[in-house]
């Protein structure tokens, strides 16, 4: 319950800045376009273009830029603001354009300044279509901002994408109901304020004019108090922070690290998880937004560097270190001791009808399955088109493209016959599903191995000893054990890793 309410004053935050950055600017915005018409269609346009673009695309753009990208709550605001600017925008532009022009005509009679006229006469009139437009925005901003959770920005979406890779559908429900409460409330309260100004009868003029002024000092004042809260939580000096992908292995090995790195030295740990996919945490590590990372090599050689999938183990990693630390300046430990190859899972059910324990054998049937892949597995050179390719693989229909920790449900309730998961997840034998053999050799190794920038390991020299101390510590079946304990058992990460440094 208290990470709960941590997340949701997280969430709070990322909302509350947001907004407040992106009234102080589309609401000006939309006033100066009252004033040049000419610059309406362009500014209007910008804004609905980026209304369009995937939210997850610009969080993941936004990894790359610098001063306002990188990852944690910085991009996630920004990313907010430009998603809040539309409904802001084109409310004021319409609210104030929609007056009656016979009414400025008087206010002008009456001599009245243009500044004048805007915070006495035009505001007031359109305070009730502007406050539509931030009603709009705030329940834009609560329903986006989950997404956050996928660049380390914090908030409800981090139960979410939790939820999602365990297949729990709790922790899901954990970040989607308060989210929604959320959204609800900030809907219901604004509509209120906005139905008062609708149905009130007072001319409001200079003082509504300058409580719309004092309110946004006040929230800009407000905001940025909260942006200095949020940017407390910047990694400090002897802070090393430590990411990983979005999925619970990954979740694992990153608190492997940090457990490691706080019981052998007096550094400090700051967590930055579920970072979405490899080329999130790629750019993150490269930029030295965090430290370090798990990757596996077989991921680092066919994804990042572009290399055709070789089998060698001890080739791809001597390749591996050699262009990391050529080409990104990263440091490429040794094995932690397993493998966690891509695994091409189908029902056991399935396996002891048609009695199929290899690729090679299941290719005869897929022309009447369904196949399920996460979206990296659709682009990677060792993933969907090099395996069809090498197995002859057909199905009845083009493979789904969905999120990681949905395929093994899907896979389970038979919305697709077979899914390309990960060798060690513990969630395999919970659901009665089984791996079929790579007769093949068509995957390339995939070993465990940390990755830190090497600024940091220069900056701190007791970092390559305690992380060294790792190596080959892990087989694959203590993973596995690992996963199933935090997957299955519903321990929680930093409790069962916490044995595991303990029996180290």
């Amino acid at each position: 319950m208290t990470e709960i309410w941590l997340r949701t004053g997280e969430h709070l935050i990322l909302v509350g800045v947001a907004m407040t950055v992106a009234i102080a600017i589309g609401i000006p915005l939309g006033i100066l376009i009252t004033r040049y018409p000419k610059l309406a269609k362009p500014i209007l346009g910008i804004a609905n273009a980026i209304q369009t673009i995937p939210s997850l695309a610009i969080f993941g753009f936004l990894i790359t830029v610098p001063f306002l990208g990188g990852i944690g709550k910085t991009p996630a605001i920004v990313a907010l603001s430009l998603y809040a600017l539309l409904p802001l925008i084109r409310n004021t532009y319409t609210g104030i354009t929609s007056i009656d022009p016979a009414i400025r005509e008087t206010a002008r009679a009456m001599g009245m300044t243009d500044r004048q006229m805007l915070f006495r006469v035009e505001i007031p009139l359109a305070l009730g279509v502007i406050l539509a437009g931030v009603r709009v925005a705030t329940v834009i901003c609560v329903g986006i901002a989950t997404i956050a959770g996928a660049i380390g920005g914090g908030g409800l979406g981090v139960f979410i994408f939790q939820g999602i890779a365990t297949v729990n559908n709790q922790l899901i429900l954990a970040g989607a109901i308060p989210s929604a409460i959320i959204a609800l409330v900030a809907d219901w309260a604004i509509g209120l304020l906005e139905s008062y100004l609708r149905q009130s009868k007072k001319p409001k003029g200079l003082l509504v004019g300058l409580s719309v002024g004092g309110a946004i000092f006040l929230g800009v004042s407000i905001g940025a108090i909260a942006y200095q809260q949020t940017l407390s939580v910047t990694p400090t000096e002897g802070t090393i922070v430590i990411g990983s992908k979005n999925f619970t292995e990954q979740i694992i090995l990153g608190e492997i690290l940090a457990q490691q790195i706080e019981a052998k030295t007096d550094l400090k740990v700051d967590r930055r998880f579920n970072l979405g996919g490899t080329f999130i945490c790629h750019e993150a590590v490269k930029a030295g937004k965090i430290d370090g990372y798990v990757e596996y090599t077989g991921t680092a050689f066919t994804t990042i560097l572009q290399q055709q999938p070789i089998p060698d183990p001890k080739e791809v990693y001597r390749r591996v270190k050699q262009a990391y630390h050529e080409k990104f300046q990263l440091e490429i430990f040794p094995s932690l001791g397993f493998e966690n190859t891509f695994a091409i899972v189908i029902r056991q059910e399935d396996a002891k009808r048609l009695n199929v324990k290899t690729l090679s054998e299941a290719a005869k049937y897929t022309p009447q399955w369904k196949a399920g892949f996460g979206y990296e597995f659709f682009e990677r050179k060792d993933g969907y088109p090099g395996l069809a390719k090498a197995y002859g693989l057909k199905f009845a229909q083009t493979p789904q493209a969905m999120e990681l920790g949905l395929l093994y449900k899907a896979l389970s309730e038979r919305q697709v016959d077979l899914v390309a998961g990960n060798s060690t997840d513990g969630v395999i034998p919970l659901l009665d599903l089984v791996i079929l053999e790579d007769d093949k050799r068509y995957f390339p190794p995939y070993e465990a191995v940390p990755i830190f920038n090497q600024k940091t390991l220069e900056k701190y020299p007791q970092l390559p000893i305690v992380i060294t101390q790792l190596t080959g510590q892990i087989s694959a079946s203590k993973m596995q054990q690992l996963n199933y304990q935090v997957d299955n058992q519903e321990k929680s990460v930093k409790e069962v890793v916490q044995a595991l440094i303990q029996s180290l």
